[in-house]
């Protein structure tokens, strides 16, 4: 069957359906059927799983033209989604093309959730079309024979390429893949992106560096005016001195005709905390919701999350509660609204979840945005220009990631052991890998045979053997079972699960939130009020109680921060409070009354400047900075700019930060005209002086814990009896100290303050940032109390100290005070 009919079969299919092909999917088949590798650039919601899952069938018919008597299992194309959630939703679009077009493929997912049996069932025969992630691809590499398994596998693709580029999960995926393109020789690489920048780059990393699989591929866009309506809530009245503090609850009922008005409304939420405390809020104001609306996020157990998934589907729910757990892929139809709470802090996360709704093609996305505070409407503005100019960020790839690569040697020598001068090569085509030495690679070899140079007395290090014919290989069973269980590692958090005490699992819980409770402590988790028992066995105890609280658990990802390019859209943004021209946005004019207040004490900086407020309050002397370029790159400047004025004059600071800007709170006042001549803002010495002021030794410390725990350095347990975090906290500092006294060239050590100065601090933003500001005026207002826009920083640095009511009850009177100074 040549090629022209194989396309007929698909564009048939399509018309069955009442449907009309993309030309986008056309575009994919063809260079698919030629043999091409590629990368899929299309909106959410356009058709992306039909583009590839339907020439992996059509090619699988075109080598077995009796396909439809005839057939010979074995595994033929490997689909990787980064969220097992999705799994479900890709599987039903595969089996509806084999069962449609005749085939007798078979379809199957392999994941966590996955059951024991049917992973046995899996390993006798495997299904023709395999549905699974990262994690579990790497499980399968470990497994005996792993090269018969994936020899005749035809295509693999990476759905959602764009949230694994730029993670450890990525890197991992990079290595596998460059294992699978030497066992599987006719096999086709294919990634899947919605929303990326970089997209050549995506390729060069998805094919890998300079290969023959990267020149001979495509990028295919998908030219599809995909309409998305960005409407931002803004209130009646608006604070004049603005704040974080309450979660945008004020606004709950601009949001109730929002839900009534729409057959489906998904809220999204930037935290799992604020999830679960908007949730109550509704439910508490609107109790004729109840069966009516429910709440999605990572933490809940997978029952609920998939109850919560089908209810979407079939449109028995008005509204839904949510995190980024339902950012991808999932096709939600009934959805015609989204509704965004605070920013998003991207501009990507923003139009993946515009995406939501009006998820099929040619139907209209509408996303509400509600500013939890009076200056996100700034951000609103931003997402609003973003939308239109369709400007969306870069991922940053890894480079060098020595632990992913060690456990990835460690997993090929569990499997069928493996000869480093035939990995070599491979490792090199990688983009990771690509300016690796062999001096590095020598070192990675001797690391998991011999552990590192100052652990070489203890036997337990030497994981790997090197055998007569100079394959490494993993002789005991004890270290094979251990390395599988920690593949998975990469993405783990310190997580508890949390039971009813009789039975019954609700979900997990981040460690540093429970440790903070004591029995009797009732918080808010899943929707419901529990009472805290104990800890047992790594598992929370708890039953339902009818207390209030104000507990909710709070995780460690809901840190987030402005991306390089929302940074910029903010500050253009909020330069046009300037002027009062046309140009200027709905949002911005509704925030008139908060730049008058402004420029009463101080102004709203231009392109050209950069803003430097000081005042003096009971707390001290507050001197505020707004470079506007996000939280991560804030504190850097601001531990930096706090060392150098230390330097100058011995003084100590306390340091606030938001997206915005940051304070530098002291006890007596800085001179800031010697901060001006003595130019501080200079690049100059910078990795040195932020080495210092931030005490980068004990930050690279805390990052050295995941790099020895995904480096197998350090076990983080077996099923049900996990090690608790304090413990493997202890274990790797152990060895960090044991290397930076005794081996400080340890590749493992070093990329400790590598991660923590490149991925934490942002260093690179940092120096752009430094050099934006050299060639700015420096603009010095000496206020005699807070501004508007240094409210929202001086009143995130109180949340620290005072609960939420005392800092309700503290802002309420700062606000009553400073107004009645406007008077």
């Amino acid at each position: 069957m040549n090629n022209k009919e194989l396309l007929d079969i698909a564009n048939n299919w399509f018309q069955s359906q009442d449907w009309k092909p993309f030309p986008f999917q056309k575009q994919t088949w063809k260079a698919f059927l030629a043999g091409k590798n590629g990368l899929l650039n299309a909106p959410t919601g356009s058709g992306k799983t039909y583009a590839l899952w339907f020439p992996v069938v059509l090619n699988y018919i075109k080598k077995n033209p009796d396909y439809k008597t005839k057939h010979k299992k074995g595994l033929k194309a490997i689909w990787i989604t980064p969220l097992r959630s999705l799994s479900n939703e890709i599987e039903l679009s595969a089996s509806r093309i084999t069962q449609d077009l005749g085939t007798q493929m078979t379809v199957g997912i392999r994941n966590g959730d996955t059951p024991q049996s049917e992973r046995a069932k899996q390993k006798r025969s495997m299904p023709d079309l395999l549905i699974t992630t990262p994690e579990s691809l790497m499980l399968l590499i470990a497994s005996k024979g792993y090269e018969k398994v994936f020899k005749n596998c035809s295509a693999i693709i990476i759905d959602e390429w764009h949230e694994l580029l730029g993670t450890k999960r990525g890197v991992q995926m990079e290595l596998a893949l460059s294992r699978l393109k030497t066992v599987a020789s006719d096999m086709r690489i294919w990634g899947i992106s919605a929303t990326i920048g970089n997209l050549e780059q995506a390729r060069e990393v998805l094919l890998g560096y300079e290969s023959n699989a990267f020149r001979e591929s495509v990028i295919i866009k998908a030219n599809i005016n995909k309409k998305i309506t960005v409407k931002s809530i803004i209130p009646d009245e608006m604070e004049t001195f603005p704040w974080r503090g309450h979660l945008g609850l004020h606004l709950l009922e601009y949001v109730v005709p929002i839900i009534n008005k729409s057959k489906t409304t998904l809220l999204f939420t930037n935290t799992r905390s604020q999830c679960e405390i908007w949730f109550q809020r509704i439910l508490a104001a609107h109790p004729e919701y109840a069966g009516e609306i429910a709440m999605h996020h990572g933490s809940i157990n997978k029952e609920t999350r998939t109850w919560v998934e089908g209810a979407i589907r079939n449109g028995s729910l008005k509204a839904v509660v949510c995190t980024s757990s339902l950012d991808l892929g999932v096709d939600f139809a009934p959805v015609e609204t989204i509704i965004q709470i605070g920013g998003p802090k991207g501009v990507a996360r923003f139009l993946q979840r515009a995406g939501r709704s009006g998820h099929s093609p040619g139907k209209e996305s509408v996303i509400y945005f509600l500013p939890t505070h009076a200056i996100e409407l700034v951000e609103a503005s931003a997402l609003q220009r973003a939308v239109k100019e369709n400007t969306v960020e870069d991922r940053i790839p890894y480079l060098n990631s020595f632990d992913v690569l060690i456990q990835y040697l460690v997993t090929l020598a569990v499997s069928d052991g493996f000869l480093p001068e035939d990995i070599w090569p491979e490792i090199q085509t990688t983009f990771c890998f690509q300016a690796m030495t062999k001096e590095q690679w020598e070192w990675c070899l001797n690391f998991i045979t011999m552990g590192a140079q100052s652990l070489q007395a203890y036997d337990e290090y030497k994981k790997v053997e090197i055998l007569e014919d100079g394959r490494f290989k993993v002789n005991s069973r004890m270290v094979a079972m251990r390395h599988r269980l920690q593949i998975g590692t990469i993405v783990s958090d310190a997580n508890l699960v949390v039971k009813y005490q009789k039975g019954g699992y609700i979900g997990t819980i981040e460690e540093f939130f429970i440790s903070k409770l004591t029995r009797g402590d009732v918080f808010t988790f899943a929707g419901r009020n529990l009472e805290f028992i104990r800890i047992k066995n790594m598992e929370v105890h708890v039953r339902n109680s009818s207390k209030k609280t104000n507990k909710v658990p709070s995780w460690m990802g809901g840190r987030l921060t402005l991306s390089s390019q929302m940074s910029q859209l903010l500050r253009e943004e909020l330069y046009t409070g300037n002027s009062l021209s046309r140009k200027r946005s709905l949002e911005i004019n509704a925030l008139e009354h908060i730049f008058r207040q402004q420029k009463v004490e101080s102004i709203i900086p231009s392109d050209e400047q950069l803003l430097i407020e000081t005042f003096k309050t009971r707390d001290g002397y507050h001197h505020v900075f707004y470079p506007f370029e996000g939280r991560f790159v804030h504190e850097a400047m601001g531990s930096l700019l706090g060392y150098r004025l230390s330097l100058l004059d011995p003084i100590t600071f306390s340091l606030a930060f938001n997206d915005y800007g940051f304070e530098l709170l002291s006890d007596q006042p800085i001179n800031i005209q010697q901060l001006l001549d003595n130019d501080l803002f200079t690049t100059a010495y910078m990795h040195d002086d932020l080495q210092n002021s931030l005490n980068a030794t004990e930050m690279a410390r805390r990052k050295f814990r995941d790099i020895a725990v995904i480096s197998g350095l350090v076990f983080t347990g077996f099923p049900n009896k996990q090690i608790k975090q304090k413990h493997l906290q202890s274990s790797s500092q152990l060895f960090f100290d044991v290397f930076r006294d005794y081996e400080a060239d340890n590749l493992l050590f070093q990329q400790a303050f590598t991660e923590t100065f490149e991925h934490q601090l942002e260093e690179g933003r940092l120096q752009q940032a430094l050099e934006r500001i050299e060639t700015q005026e420096i603009v010095w207002m000496d206020c005699e109390q807070p501004t508007p826009l240094s409210f929202p920083i001086i009143t995130d640095r109180l949340r620290e100290k005072l609960s939420s009511e005392k800092l309700a009850d503290r802002i309420k009177k700062m606000t009553a005070k400073l107004m009645k100074k406007k008077k």
